[in-house]
C-alpha cells in the first residue's frame, strides 16, 4: 500500500519537505534571536538613561563621536548662540509642537545644535523666544544626529524658511554658514519658559515597529514549519485512501471497455444477405 513513497514524485516530495522543515526552524529562530537583541538593547538603553542622569556633565570634544555607548551623556558646552531654525511636527506628551533649535557657535568654530525647548502648536518664529546674548554655557544630553523617516522623524521637504525637518548635518550644512557638528545637544531645562525635550533612545535599541515585525516573522517561520508537516500527511492519506479504493475495485479501471469516458470504435453488427442465408 505504501510503495507509492518509492516513486519519483514522492522522493521528490520527501526531499522538499526534509529540507523546508530545518530551513524554516533556522529561519524562525534568528528572527527571535533578533527580537531578544532587540529586547536586550532596549532594557541597555533604559539602564544607560538612567544613569546618565546621575553623571557629571563632560566636556564635547570627550565624547565625540556619538555612538550607543556616547548617547544620552551628559555634556558641556560654551560659546555664543547663532542662527534660529523651528523644527516642525515633534510630538511630547501626545500634543504636537515644534523644537527650538539654535546654533551654538563654539571656540573649534563648528556650530552645535542645541534644541533649547519644545513649543505647542503650528511653527511659529515670533512665538519662539530669542537665544540669549554673550558667551553662554549650555549643559544636556548628546544626542546622535538624526535620519529622516526613522524613528517619526519627518521627511517631507519643502518647508518655510527658518526650519528644518531633521536635526543633522546633511539638513543644516545648507541653512547654516558654519561647519555644524555630527551631533547635537538636548538642555536638561527648556530655556525661556519651554518645555525640555526628552533624551532619545539611540536608534535600532527600542521595542519599536521593527523589533515587533521580527516576533511576527518568527510565529510566520514556525507556522510554516506545522503548514508544511500538514500537507505533507494531508497527501499522504490522499495517496492511501485512493491505494485502498484501487485494492477494492472502487477506482475506474480506462482500459476496460468505455468506464474511461472515451468514445471506442464499435464493431458494425452483420447485415442479413438478400437471399436470407
Amino acid at each position: 500500500m505504501y510503495r507509492f513513497l518509492l516513486t519519483p514524485r514522492w522522493w521528490g516530495i520527501n526531499v522538499f519537505v526534509v529540507l523546508a522543515i530545518p530551513f524554516c526552524i533556522f529561519m524562525g529562530s534568528w528572527q527571535l534571536g533578533r527580537f531578544e537583541d532587540r529586547v536586550q538593547d532596549h532594557h541597555g538603553a533604559t539602564t544607560q538613561a538612567e544613569s546618565n542622569r546621575d553623571e557629571s556633565a563632560r566636556p564635547l570634544a570627550e565624547l565625540l563621536p556619538v555612538d550607543k555607548a556616547t548617547v544620552g551623556k551628559q555634556v558641556t558646552a560654551s560659546g555664543r548662540y547663532g542662527k534660529q531654525l523651528l523644527v516642525p511636527d515633534r510630538e511630547l506628551d501626545g500634543k504636537r509642537g515644534y523644537y527650538v533649535l539654535t546654533l551654538l557657535r563654539t571656540d573649534s568654530g563648528q556650530a552645535l545644535p542645541v534644541v533649547r525647548g519644545w513649543l505647542p502648536g503650528d511653527a511659529d518664529p515670533a512665538k519662539a523666544p530669542a537665544p540669549p546674548a554673550g558667551e553662554v554655557t549650555v549643559s544636556g544630553a548628546l544626542q546622535a544626529t538624526e535620519t529622516p523617516g526613522d524613528n517619526g522623524v519627518s521627511a517631507r521637504g519643502g518647508l518655510p524658511a527658518g526650519q528644518t525637518a531633521a536635526i543633522s548635518t546633511a539638513s543644516l550644512v545648507n541653512l547654516v554658514p558654519d561647519d555644524v557638528y555630527d551631533a547635537w545637544v538636548t538642555l536638561n531645562k527648556g530655556d525661556s519658559g519651554m518645555r525640555a525635550v526628552p533624551v532619545s533612545a539611540p536608534q535600532n535599541t527600542g521595542l519599536d515597529l521593527k523589533a515587533f515585525q521580527n516576533l511576527g516573522y518568527t510565529a510566520e517561520w514556525f507556522a510554516f514549519v506545522g503548514f508544511v508537516v500538514f500537507m505533507w500527511f494531508r497527501l499522504l492519506r490522499r495517496e492511501v485512501e485512493l491505494a485502498r479504493d484501487a485494492e477494492l475495485g472502487l477506482v475506474p479501471d480506462d482500459t476496460d471497455g468505455n468506464q474511461g469516458g472515451g468514445d471506442t470504435e464499435r464493431e458494425p453488427e452483420p447485415r442479413p444477405s438478400p437471399s436470407g442465408v
